[in-house]
């Protein structure tokens, strides 16, 4: 199968890169994929296929920018060009920019594969209907947040002309079912990116790093898990250091420079910046916990796999996805309350000072993150492909 893949791709600081680097690493040692097309948007610096030594051939195209009008143009003639036998987008609804229009016209992409009669999956991260978004930094206009659902609604009719619709939660299809009548959704997992054979669950104590990673500034804000970790020296006499992995979010350019001069008086915080894919396994295997400091959740955390991979304790607000992924898939933390500070430092405190049951914790999601190992997905889209290869022959 020669297999075409729209999706930002490392160096990349568009949302998604690194989700899509780990699936075409698996992809990549399945026998039945004979080349692996990676359709990308462009990066100054060259992409990252370090892994290029092992399985199939490579062919990267980068023919799309975020925020480019023209991007459904560009992408579509790459299509034309490569001639895959099958497409997969690897898309959330801001993929293409976070202006409308270029948003918009990105998302007709699959409706153009459609027309072109290749076989194509979406896999879509989250749906709008489970986006708070005011919290997401969309918009905080009830009338804007109306007008976003009919866009939404609009979009995600477009994306449905795709052969399969692939989303990580089942609360996900149980939606697009009913409101759209769609009959070609699947659950497929999240995954888990990498699965060390068994980690250590031992962590350096001196400092401890509590640990947070991600793009800031919309949903995820730092501000409130930086006096929590303070409270939680002051109460324990305990040595943390508060590590802030990531970038701003685009929506908020400025976000941690204006935390890093607002918290400058707090002593051991440190801001990583961009963390390359070589740096992660450092960055989880250093922390003694792993904090999610949202106010609203906008679909499957790849963050939270990863830091069941490694083998870590969770701190995560009692709210929207988050809660449905430890049910469903069975991963455990401490939870708090997204609005109270004091909420956060005390789940902090109970993993902190309990060493047991830190490690408790970190064994229960490192057994949740091995159920799905990113090559049972890959397989699985294979597969998915190939029925629809078989159902159109």
């Amino acid at each position: 199968m020669k297999l075409a893949i729209v999706t930002a791709y490392p160096p990349s600081k568009v949302t998604l890169n690194e989700y899509a680097y780990h699936l075409v690493k698996h992809f990549r040692q399945k026998e039945e994929v004979t080349e692996l097309i990676l359709l990308t948007d462009k990066t100054e610096e060259p992409k990252d296929v370090a892994f290029m030594e092992d399985g199939c051939k490579i062919t990267i195209k980068e023919c799309w920018e975020f925020n480019s009008y023209s991007n459904i143009t560009s992408v579509t003639r790459a299509i034309s060009n490569v001639k895959p036998d099958a497409v997969l987008f690897n898309l959330q609804f801001m993929k293409f920019g976070d202006k409308k229009v270029a948003a918009a016209l990105g998302l007709m992409l699959p409706l153009v594969c459609k027309m072109k009669k290749i076989p194509s999956i979406v896999l879509l991260h989250n749906i709008l209907e489970e986006v708070d978004l005011g919290s997401a930094g969309f918009t905080q206009s009830k009338l804007m947040q109306k007008v976003y659902g009919f866009i939404g609604s609009t979009l995600t009719r477009l994306i449905l002309q795709a052969d399969v619709v692939a989303v990580t939660m089942q609360k996900y299809v149980d939606i697009l079912e009913h409101k759209y009548n769609a009959k070609n959704v699947k659950l497929i997992p999240h995954g888990t990116f990498e699965i060390p054979e068994i980690p250590d669950f031992n962590v350096p104590v001196s400092p401890m790093e509590i640990m947070t990673f991600g793009k800031f500034g919309t949903y995820k804000k730092v501000e409130g898990m930086i006096e929590a970790v303070e409270k939680v020296r002051n109460s324990t006499g305990l040595d943390l250091e508060v590590v802030i992995a990531g970038t701003d979010n685009p929506n908020v350019p400025g976000y941690l420079a204006k935390v890093r001069e607002d918290y400058k008086h707090v002593p051991q915080v440190r801001f990583t910046g961009y963390v390359e894919e070589n740096e992660v396994p450092k960055l989880f295997n250093d922390s003694a916990v792993v904090v999610f400091p949202y106010t609203s959740t906008t679909g499957s955390s790849g963050v939270l796999h990863q830091a069941g991979s490694y083998g870590k304790a969770v701190v995560m607000p009692d709210l929207g996805d988050l809660a449905l992924l430890v049910q469903d898939e069975g991963y455990r933390g401490e939870f708090f309350d997204p609005t109270c500070v004091d909420s956060l430092a005390t789940a902090i405190e109970n993993i902190v000072t309990n060493e047991t049951y830190r490690r408790e914790l970190g064994k229960t999601n490192y057994e949740a993150a091995t159920a799905h190992p990113m090559s049972q997905i890959a397989q699985i889209y294979l597969n998915t492909f190939n029925k629809i290869i078989e159902k159109r022959a």
